[in-house]
């Protein structure tokens, strides 16, 4: 049994400098990185935290935010902010008065931090200009607003090292001065030192340059999809090590990073994708082809049974993606491992041949009240991952495995939507879960030694709802049944019970809020789920509705998310933190659902679905031996939609075009039918 204290953290935010705590008032976090150094910059405009501070980590070492390597004990991250004197007269950025964004055009991703003085302005300037190097450069430029001279000293610097650097300026001249922090990852100290001006190394723009570009011509998506291209990178590892949430949970999760591999490979960065592969099949699958969830390896009854559907499908993904074969030779023991493992019999279901324990999809257990039976993703990603595999085995010659694998898939897909008395579907379209019986388990009862504390939901009384559950659109997002089918529409007009159960200013909750053993709120990657299920099913206003609320809340202003928005219990629950699957989320909503680009195994599909209000998008993107140059733009009323390429054409409909891959670049034109018709 999970032992309940695995849930149990001891980082007290009210203990400690304010900058410790994540939470800070409409705070954003800008993170800049290269595998070798992580950091973030922090725009805490609310007046309770440092207003721009600098937190510099080691991505390889998973920490807390009060663990960030230029977080001082008692004056936070006061040092590393930039103060300037003039006059004798002490200047800074401060809480409201000062603007923090990224930098537009620049060949490396770069925040751009601006404020003034009544004597100045002040430009500061962050990137990662070398992509061989754990440092991060800090260009502070200083303009002269008044009609004389000014003698100016600046002061800044890290914990207790401090730099300070004096100069005159001119009638409207400019001069600054740049400042490197270098990590040390072996003693785990950061050295801020003075340097010359340094412009990106053509290694750094050139790998930046090279990712893949898209453009809607809407200003809300394409900063979104900047700002998921500029930090998803920039979270992980030379290792592929990568936190399951920053400064939150330090634990790393097979399926999140799985999906972040994908949305790398969707980015263009293949190599690191392929590395975070060859890192889980290496380390997170057992010989056995069991995996790994929150660093650890469970107890049949407590396996997270959708996470080997997850690498699978994702791997399929990469391989299509990249054309890159050798990840299967190197790991097919282990990937025929991890086909084979939901498939034991200690996990069919005897009446139904379904999958059964006692964990779900969000990790409640045992403890929490869940009881022995079918969870409805357990089935979706074994279905969805046993396809793959068999796709996987038809590219590497073993066809015998393949045919077996496909008919399981094919088996627990029609178990799962028409076995009488188990299937995971009744008159609210998709539901959660059902109990070993049959009958759907409806409430969960948390056990007295459940460690739950006082304020959580499912501490409270009952009843404990289960229904409905974001991770019921799931089947919709991914296209298990036809998209136009009433039993779309019912799970998608259920989960909209999801939306403000217990709080105000939108988003959906990831389960009905009353079994809720954490705190209860709104999640950007459960509102993701739901508004990729919507575009599936032709129902874009409802992704429309997730993608502005997400541009309200606290981190919009960076597109850095933290894992849920409300009041958190902590302790004994972790400070809430920034999480990468969100950024994923989003990388998959814009490329694989409304550009429509699916790579398949005898070709590219793209079937476009332009949210409303869209007039077209522009994409290049990476693709095995080329790059796929991609125009969609709304056809003129009553025109038929149309499709065309400089490939060979397989296949061609209404909606979607399927051309063979030409081993060199390949164009794409789509027109499709417009909003009216």
């Amino acid at each position: 049994m999970i032992d309940v204290q695995e849930h149990v953290y001891h980082d007290d935010p009210k203990i400690g400098h304010p900058d410790v705590r994540t939470e800070l008032k409409d705070v954003s976090y800008f993170f800049l990185g290269n595998g070798l150094i992580q950091a973030a910059i922090q725009a805490a405009p609310g007046g309770d935290g440092t207003p721009v501070g600098l937190l510099v980590m080691d991505p390889e070492r998973l920490r807390k935010k009060r663990e960030a390597l230029t977080m001082d004990g008692k004056t936070g991250l006061e040092r590393t902010a930039v103060r300037i004197f003039i006059d004798g007269a002490e200047h800074r950025a401060v809480a409201g008065a000062f603007e923090a964004s990224w930098e537009s055009g620049a060949p490396v991703p770069t925040v751009a931090v601006r404020w003034q003085s009544t004597a100045a302005t002040i430009a500061e300037r962050f990137s990662c200009p070398d992509l061989r190097r754990p440092a991060l450069v800090r260009d502070i430029e200083i303009r002269n607003r008044t009609r004389r001279r000014l003698g100016v000293r600046l002061e800044t610097g890290v914990r207790d090292v401090l730099l300070t650097r004096s100069f005159s300026l001119d009638p409207g001249a400019a001069g600054g001065v740049t400042v490197s922090y270098a990590l040390d990852a072996v003693s785990g100290t950061v050295t801020p030192c003075f340097c010359r001006a340094a412009k990106p190394g053509k290694t750094a723009a050139d790998f930046w340059d090279g990712l893949s570009r898209i453009s809607f011509g809407d200003d809300l998506l394409d900063r979104f999809f900047a700002a998921s291209r500029a930090q998803l990178p920039a979270v992980i590892a030379g290792s592929g090590t990568l936190d399951g949430a920053i400064w939150q949970y330090n634990r790393e999760w097979l399926r999140d990073q799985a999906i972040i591999a994908l949305a790398m490979t969707m980015l263009g960065e293949h190599d690191r994708a392929r590395m975070m592969f060859n890192r889980l099949l290496d380390k997170f699958v057992t010989d056995d082809g069991d995996t790994v969830d929150s660093s650890e390896r469970r107890a049949p009854d407590e396996v997270e049974l959708d996470q080997n559907g997850y690498l699978l499908s994702t791997l399929r993904d990469y391989v299509l993606w990249t054309g890159d074969r050798d990840v299967l030779r190197r790991h097919w023991p282990k990937i025929a491992a991890a086909a084979e493992f939901p498939l034991r019999d200690v996990f069919r279901h005897p009446a139904s041949g379904l999958l059964t324990n006692r964990r779900e999809f969000w990790e409640r257990h045992r403890a929490h009240g869940i009881e022995p039976g079918l969870e409805l993703v357990h089935q979706l990603f074994t279905t969805l991952g046993l396809s793959a595999a068999a796709s996987l085995g038809r590219m590497t010659g073993h066809y015998a495995d393949a045919v077996r694998w496909e008919g399981e898939s094919a088996r627990i897909k029609r178990a799962m939507l028409e076995t009488p008395g188990f299937r995971m579907v009744d008159n609210r379209g998709f539901i959660k879960r059902r109990l070993a019986g049959g009958p759907v388990e409806e409430t969960i009862t948390p056990l007295p030694d459940s460690g739950l504390p006082e304020g959580s939901p499912l501490a409270g009384p009952g009843p404990h709802f289960l229904n409905p559950d974001a991770s019921s659109a799931l089947p919709v997002a991914f296209g298990l049944v036809a998209p136009d089918s009433p039993l779309c529409a019912l799970t998608l007009s259920s989960v909209e019970a999801l939306w403000n159960q217990t709080w105000t200013g939108g988003g959906y909750g990831r389960y009905n809020a009353t079994s809720e053993p954490d705190s209860p709120g709104a999640w950007p990657i459960a509102s993701l789920f739901i508004a990729r299920a919507g575009i599936e099913a032709g129902r874009p206003d409802g992704a429309w509705r997730t993608l502005r609320w997400m541009d309200t809340v606290p981190g919009s202003g960076a597109g850095s998310w933290f894992e849920f928005y409300g009041h958190r219990l902590a302790p004994p629950f972790p400070q809430v933190g920034i999480l990468p699957w969100t950024w994923a989320e989003l990388v998959i909503l814009f490329v694989n659902h409304i550009l429509g680009v699916r790579p398949e195994e005898i070709g590219l599909r793209v079937r476009p679905r332009l949210l409303s209000g869209l007039k077209g998008a522009e994409a290049s993107l990476p693709l095995q031996n080329g790059r796929l140059d991609l125009s969609i733009r709304r056809g003129r009323a009553g025109a038929a939609a149309r499709f065309s390429t400089d490939s060979l054409v397989l296949a061609a409909g209404p909606s979607d075009i399927l051309a063979a891959y030409p081993g060199r670049d390949i164009r794409v034109e789509a027109r499709i039918v417009p909003e009216t018709a």
